[in-house]
């Protein structure tokens, strides 16, 4: 499941950056140029796992990566302060936030809805992890060692 799981969240996180270079503050969301860069890398580094390596890395990218999006999510909760945003590209637009975090004042700000589908994406790719067993991800992984020695031979 991690695989799985970093795979289609990958695929999420880079429609996600293609769409904020579109719409700046699509679902209400803080989207500069910065933070849509940061969704496109994020999104190719789920792929990579997703596709490209082991079970047992895929789901150690799944804990990692759901460890820190629920972290960006909570302190952004915590640290935003009432504010407009101020990032440029049409974001700057937006009404006033009740929990608006400006970690890089003008280039890369977050506000209530950026925090809460950070905590729904860490939520998803820890729940990824979790799902995949170790007893299972120790059968695929050793499943598909097999067919690599084959290949081999």
């Amino acid at each position: 499941m991690a695989k799985t799981f970093a795979t289609v969240l990958g695929v999420i996180f880079v429609l996600l950056g293609i769409i904020g270079f579109i719409n700046h503050d699509f679902l209400g969301m803080h989207l500069s140029n910065a933070h849509n860069w940061i969704h496109l890398i994020s999104g190719i580094v789920a792929l990579y796992f997703g596709t490209a390596t082991d079970l047992r890395a895929a789901k150690n990218f799944d804990y990692t990566f759901g460890v820190l999006y629920l972290l960006l999510g909570f302190v952004g909760f915590l640290v935003g302060r009432p504010a407009i945003a101020t990032v440029p590209g049409g974001a700057g637009n937006m009404a006033a936030d009740s929990r608006l975090w400006r970690l890089i004042p003008g280039t890369l700000e977050f506000g209530s809805p950026d925090h809460t589908v950070h905590i729904i994406l860490g939520a998803l790719f820890i729940i990824g992890a979790v799902m995949t067993g170790t007893a299972a991800a120790a059968r695929i992984e050793e499943r598909e060692r097999d067919v690599r020695t084959r290949r081999v031979a």
